[in-house]
């Protein structure tokens, strides 16, 4: 008998810790609190979108009727193909596409170079070269066209996108100089050791061993650099005068000022500027979550 009364007291003692797992903590005036801040500030974040979407189908004469918060009393699509065809939108899209993801792809390749030798090398005053780098990424865009200009003009590369992709390729790069130096400045020098020992040299162990290890921190560089890019507008419009070398950008600003273009076109134009980034960021969105919670060096 006495074995048969123990199993059950056992079995009670070991649901007991289980029965208190699976209760959830009860929420607080505090999370509720924070749960509607929470929602009103993404609603605030998403209303711009909704309302470009909702004008970006509605015909001119139900905006001038209804305004912008109406819904449309029928399917309009003359304003996104208006746009289309009037700024031969595949082509400033191609253009973008160029620009941003050569921009990208070479500012993370000359970050790595620079923050190995600042972070990870034997470099000389080191902490005031990353400070140079700092403060020529907080120049204002304003004060470098004047100079950027007569130097590209003089060689020849003004209305090139490869002047815009060089300009663009130096400022990304000092900051991703700035971040990945002081992350690289913290790398463990046992890993950097064990590959010196094994054989490897300076380069290998740059490409075999330091570039997987940082492998998130890179990944969320390209991706910023890649919308950073996208998203500017002064430049490209100082040094992309041609209407063949456009980007999606500085289409949408030179048809605002068209007598042709209506509120309802210009919501269209706006959309299709925006759905190539929200594309984009919706792939890579896993690779962005990892490269944040993962940190640089595992």
């Amino acid at each position: 008998m006495s074995t048969t009364l123990e199993r059950p007291r056992a079995d009670a003692r070991q649901e007991a810790p289980r029965r208190l797992k699976r209760q959830k903590p009860r929420k607080t005036a505090t999370d509720w609190v924070i749960l509607v801040v929470a929602i009103v500030i993404g609603v605030a974040i998403a209303f711009p979108f909704l309302l470009i979407l909702l004008n970006s189908f509605k015909s001119p004469a139900d905006y001038n009727s209804g305004g912008p918060l109406q819904l449309p009393t029928s399917f309009y699509t003359d304003g996104i193909v208006n746009f289309w065809n009037r700024v031969n939108f595949p082509e400033k899209l191609w253009n973008s596409f160029f620009i941003a993801g050569m921009v990208a792809i070479l500012s993370v390749v000359l970050s790595v170079l620079n923050a190995y030798a600042l972070g990870i090398g034997r470099v000389k005053a080191r902490t005031w070269i990353i400070v140079l780098f700092l403060l020529a990424n907080m120049l204002p865009q304003e004060a470098l066209l004047y100079p950027l200009y007569f130097m590209f003009k003089q060689v020849g590369l003004y209305d090139n996108v490869w002047a815009v992709i060089i300009i663009f390729t130096v400022i990304q790069s000092a900051f991703g100089t700035y971040l990945l130096s002081s992350v690289y400045g913290t790398f463990p020098k046992e890993v950097l050791e064990a590959a010196s020992l094994d054989g490897a040299g300076r380069w290998r162990i740059l490409w075999r061993v330091v570039v997987p290890i940082s492998r998130p921190t890179l990944s969320v560089l390209l991706i910023f650099f890649f919308i950073w890019t996208w998203n500017e507008f002064l430049i490209p419009l100082t040094f992309l005068v041609s209407n063949d070398n456009q980007t999606v950008p500085v289409a949408i600003s030179v048809l605002q000022g068209d007598r042709l273009m209506d509120v309802t076109t210009t919501s269209a134009s706006a959309l299709l500027g925006l759905i190539p980034t929200l594309i984009f960021f919706l792939i890579f969105q896993r690779t962005l979550t990892r490269g944040i919670t993962a940190g640089a060096v595992k």
